[in-house]
C-alpha cells in the first residue's frame, strides 16, 4: 500500500493511504493518531465531523405489553395444575 503526501509542514506530514483515509506522522516520522490526528486533519480541512444525532426521547410501551404476556401463561399454568388435581381426584 503506497502512501502519496498530501501536505508537509514542519511539525508533521499528511499522507493519503490507499484506501483513501489519512495518516499523519510528526517530524520524529511517528505515527499521530487520535484527537491530535482529527485536529491536525480538521484544521487542513481534509475531513469533516458529523455532529450526533438527536435523542428523542422514546415512551417504551412494550415492557407493559411484556409483562401481561408473562403473566398469562402463569395463570393458564395454574389453571392446568388444578385440573390435573380434579382429574386424580
Amino acid at each position: 500500500m503506497t502512501m502519496k503526501l498530501v501536505k508537509k509542514t514542519d511539525d508533521y506530514s499528511i499522507f493519503q493511504r490507499g484506501d483513501e483515509r489519512y495518516a499523519v506522522k510528526d517530524a520524529a516520522k511517528k505515527p499521530v493518531n487520535g484527537e491530535e490526528k482529527v485536529r491536525i486533519l480538521l484544521e487542513e480541512g481534509l475531513i469533516k465531523v458529523a455532529e450526533p444525532a438527536a435523542v428523542e426521547a422514546v415512551v417504551e410501551e412494550a415492557p407493559a405489553e411484556e409483562a401481561a404476556a408473562e403473566e398469562a401463561p402463569a395463570e393458564e399454568a395454574e389453571a392446568a395444575a388444578e385440573e390435573d388435581g380434579e382429574d386424580k381426584e
